[in-house]
């Protein structure tokens, strides 16, 4: 323990930094927020009893010193120039296209991040200390809030650092969270005051404030993104950069990771996109920059904007409605799902009637209750979800929801992931997950059953006809049953049997799929079967060698060994080794001559399919393309190949007439295949 004064005050400052860190850099808090308030209190009773041992970078200077009186216009020692924006993938396939060019590399690293809906901050640190705070402005120019910007969260006075820069610019965004927007204006409301409209617009008002300590109360966050001038820091990538940042106290946009190549880079965005649900703050799209500072500077910026740079934005759009009541879905792989239940509301041209909460912990971030008044989002093609709780609208009829403790379809005990969020039946025959185990294993993503949609499936469990995958193979056993089934007549059990048939020759990257190992889908089921050619090969495999697969990693080579490694596992292949299905072909002796290998027809040619084709489906065609080496887009560019179009293709065939892409028919492609037509 401090043995006198000046040691408690060091001890104290020491604490309430490393607190500060562990809240916003970490976000692994060991402390209440009272316990911190408490420490603080402390330290500014000490400094007013001892005003020799204040100093300027002291945590009690965070929450706030006098009003000013106006503020200073600053010139920026470097522009804080804006952003390109793109809409779609062809457009950030053209923006890598152009850089790859104009730098003569094949493949480019890039970062992808989120794109913070918040107000641009800079940041600048001399020798280690914050000596000021600016708005973007005009970008050359912009407001000093010095004063503001000391009590913002994650804005550290002093770097922690033994040897810190003698200068640094750190950009980033400040913002409010979802969270602490919700509890202001539960304050506003408690006040009878107007609810604030929108997060941006609240911190954009809390940083022109004149009173730092109005400010304060605003609760104010701060993630960094970007560098401007410095001396002294000898970085050479974005990611060392917000690494290094992390150690220094300042919390870096979270998520940030590097990949290289436009495809592993478009991957990665739609990874992100996916869990925008998980963020407490709002964004607006992603931002894809090149890693390396030293290409940065050889690329240069145009007159507007970096060439290095450019943000994947998408349309949002909200609004507020009403959650009506919480049900829990049983995945397929037998995740406990919160679905809400919402007042239907029209959110840019569809009507919303329910969104997912996803699990327990984003039930308990959000603070959702039944009956609350929620914004609800949708921004781009990404499925709506809950953005936050609009908890000064509440009037005391709401009801806290209670997840459950066991499995509500099957009574069966229920943990949590190891290291995860989700919480799962632990029961492998549960009939939920059974159900929809089915539902995926005929579906056009795996099995390809026609005719065995969900109804079909519902009506053949109840009936006590399916209990398993491989009773699907035995229904032909059991005619007389399924003719009694309702909506099954002759015709519809016949359909049913010679899709159940025809299912045992699909190939082995779909039956893959349909096992419903974790982690393991359409892509990853494909590079398996190019592996190792058939599932024994790939069931005697150790974790290593399945790790060893490009783009499997460790995680899925886990999983994927555990299934064929469990008593589940082996008795499911038993089964369908039994029912007959196509267990693929073994690989062919290696000759020693790459040459040998016949090259696939359409390897490395680039498709886009649109239009209503006249033999096969859009997916079919895909699926063909695939098998065949060849690789399928949603969206047009100079990279394409061919556009395959059928009747009432639209605007891509003005596209490709542009960009001078070849057209061709659906007849055309199966030539070129030799596949003919059904």
């Amino acid at each position: 323990m401090p043995q006198s004064v000046e040691e408690e005050v060091d001890f104290l400052r020491k604490s309430i930094r490393r607190h500060n860190r562990l809240y916003y850099v970490e976000s692994a808090p060991e402390i209440s927020d009272l316990e911190f308030d408490n420490l603080l209190k402390r330290l500014e009773q000490l400094e007013k009893e001892h005003p020799h041992l204040d100093r300027p970078d002291s945590p009690t200077h965070k929450v706030g010193g006098e009003p000013i009186e106006g503020f200073e216009t600053v010139q920026h020692r470097l522009p804080m120039l804006s952003i390109d924006n793109v809409y779609n993938e062809e457009s950030v396939l053209e923006f890598d296209q152009r850089l790859r060019k104009l730098t003569e590399i094949d493949e480019l690293e890039y970062t992808v991040e989120y794109k913070i809906d918040g107000v641009a901050l800079a940041l600048i640190y001399e020798n280690g200390t914050l000596v000021q705070g600016l708005t973007r402005g005009d970008g050359r120019n912009g407001d000093d809030i010095t004063h503001n910007a000391r009590t913002v969260g994650g804005v550290p006075l002093r770097l922690e650092s033994e040897n810190p820069p003698e200068l640094l610019e750190v950009r980033g965004e400040a913002y409010i969270s979802n969270t602490d927007f919700a509890q202001l204006n539960e304050v506003q409301a408690s006040k009878g005051l107007e609810a604030f409209k929108n997060t941006r617009n609240t911190t954009s008002g809390a940083l022109k404030l004149l009173d730092p300590k109005l400010c304060a109360a605003r609760n104010v966050r701060f993630l960094a993104h970007g560098i401007g001038a410095h001396e002294g820091t000898g970085i050479n990538t974005h990611i060392e950069y917000l690494s290094i940042l992390k150690t220094w106290g300042i919390p870096p946009t979270p998520h940030v990771e590097a990949r290289k190549g436009i495809k592993a880079v478009l991957q990665l965005c739609h990874e992100l996109m996916e869990n925008i649900h998980t963020l407490n703050f709002e964004v607006d799209g992603l931002v894809i920059k090149v890693n390396q500072f030293p290409l940065r500077n050889e690329l240069g910026n145009t007159s507007k904007s970096p060439r290095w740079l450019i943000a994947y934005k998408w349309e949002r759009y909200e609004a507020i409605t009403k959650i009506e009541s919480i049900e829990i879905q049983v995945g397929k792989t037998g995740t406990l799902t919160p679905v809400a239940h919402l007042t239907p509301v029209e959110i840019a041209g569809t009507t919303v009637s329910r969104s997912s909460l996803h699990n327990r912990d984003e039930i308990e971030r959000l603070g959702v209750m039944i009956g609350d008044q929620v914004v609800v989002e949708k921004a781009g093609k990404i499925i709506p979800h809950v953005v936050r709780v609009e908890k000064h609208l509440r009037d005391g009829g709401e009801e806290v929801f209670n997840f459950p403790t066991s499995c509500p379809e099957c009574g069966s005990d229920v943990a949590q992931d190891e290291g995860g969020v989700y919480i799962r039946c632990l029961n492998l025959t549960c009939p939920a997950q059974l159900r929809e185990g089915l539902r995926y294993f005929a579906s056009r993503s795996a099995m390809d059953i026609d005719g065995m949609g969900i109804k079909v499936i519902e009506q053949l469990i109840d009936a006590n006809l399916l209990s398993s995958f491989s009773g699907v193979y035995h229904l032909k056993d059991h005619t007389d049953q399924l003719l009694e089934l309702e909506r099954m007549g002759t015709r519809s059990v016949e359909n049913l049997l010679e899709g159940i048939e025809a299912s045992k020759s699909q190939p082995l990257w779909r039956l893959l799929t349909a096992l419903n190992i974790r982690f393991v889908g359409r892509t990853n089921s494909r590079l398996l079967e190019k592996k190792f050619g058939t599932m024994d090969v790939i069931a005697e495999q150790t974790e290593e060698a399945l790790a060893n697969v490009d783009e499997i990693g460790p995680i899925t080579a886990k999983s994927v060994y555990d299934f064929f490694r469990s008593e589940f596992g082996r008795c499911m292949i038993s089964e369908f080794r039994e029912c007959g299905l196509n267990f693929g072909t073994p690989l062919p002796e290696p000759t020693g001559d790459e040459n040998d290998a016949e090259e696939p027809i359409l390897e490395n040619k680039k498709f886009v399919v649109t239009g209503t084709l006249e033999h096969y489906t859009r997916d079919e065609i895909k699926e063909i393309i695939l098998q065949n080496g060849g690789k399928v887009s949603g969206s047009i560019s100079k990279n394409t190949n061919y556009l395959v179009a059928g009747e009432n293709a639209g605007s891509k065939l003005t596209k490709a007439a542009k960009l001078g892409v070849e057209v061709i028919g659906e007849d055309q492609l199966l030539k070129m295949v030799r596949v003919d037509s059904k």
